[in-house]
């Protein structure tokens, strides 16, 4: 293997390099976790295992060159598992995880000599988050809250609903206790209700025992 064409090699990963570095501009502005040194580091590694597996073996007779650009696939899925993190609410970083998933495939495309294949991708990617970020009603997620309450029924059960504003309950339970019946009641309200609202619904209402976050949940418009 001659100088100049590895010097081609280590041209193949400036470009991976830098069709990194531009996912990752955006996805900076955005202030996501995995920014532009990740995305960067992510197509360019890619890359370079992608030029090892495929031309690094050429002085074996036998040898499997998908088998070690293989591994890429599994090993961001490592990385990308890392990213997103499980909460009482929900999962985050599901964006971001297969934002460093797609980068490792364009740093692969580029690895392969498929440089128009990459650009493409790495326009399209780019598009789509910024298309999707913007304040089109169309494209645009609410957010829901949910929470259980805890209450004594009595004739002005309704007044539960009304302080909150919503018409019914997403689910209530009810059950005996030794002050009378009870009920736990989930509602959902497009809004979180600060700790000091919540303690001054409870204090201002006696038939409520209990008031508490559960979840959220995204849905389209």
């Amino acid at each position: 293997m001659d100088i100049i064409q590895e010097l081609w090699y280590v041209l193949r990963i400036f470009i991976a390099l830098m069709l990194g570095f531009a996912i990752g501009v955006e996805r900076k502005m955005r202030y996501k976790d995995a920014g532009i040194r990740t995305h960067a580091i992510v197509a360019s590694g890619a890359c370079l295992v992608m030029i090892v597996s495929k031309y690094g073996f050429s002085d074996v007779e036998v040898a499997d060159k998908a088998r070690v650009a293989a591994q890429i696939v599994s090993g961001i899925g490592f990385l990308g598992a890392g990213i997103i993190m499980h909460r009482r609410d929900g999962l985050s970083g599901l964006t971001t995880a297969a934002g460093i998933w797609m980068t490792a495939a364009i740093g692969m495309s580029v690895g392969a000599g498929m440089y128009i294949v990459a650009l493409g991708a790495t326009v399209m990617i780019i598009a789509l988050q910024c298309i999707l970020h913007i304040r089109i009603r169309f494209f645009q997620t609410k957010r829901y809250y949910t929470y259980r309450i805890k209450f004594f029924v009595n004739d002005d059960a309704d007044k539960i609903k009304a302080l909150f504003g919503v018409d019914n309950y997403k689910r209530i339970n009810y059950y005996n206790t030794p002050e009378g019946l009870s009920a736990s009641g989930e509602i959902s309200v497009a809004r979180i209700v600060p700790d000091e609202e919540i303690q001054r619904i409870i204090s201002n209402n006696d038939s409520i025992s209990a008031i508490e976050r559960i979840s959220q949940a995204d849905v389209k418009e």
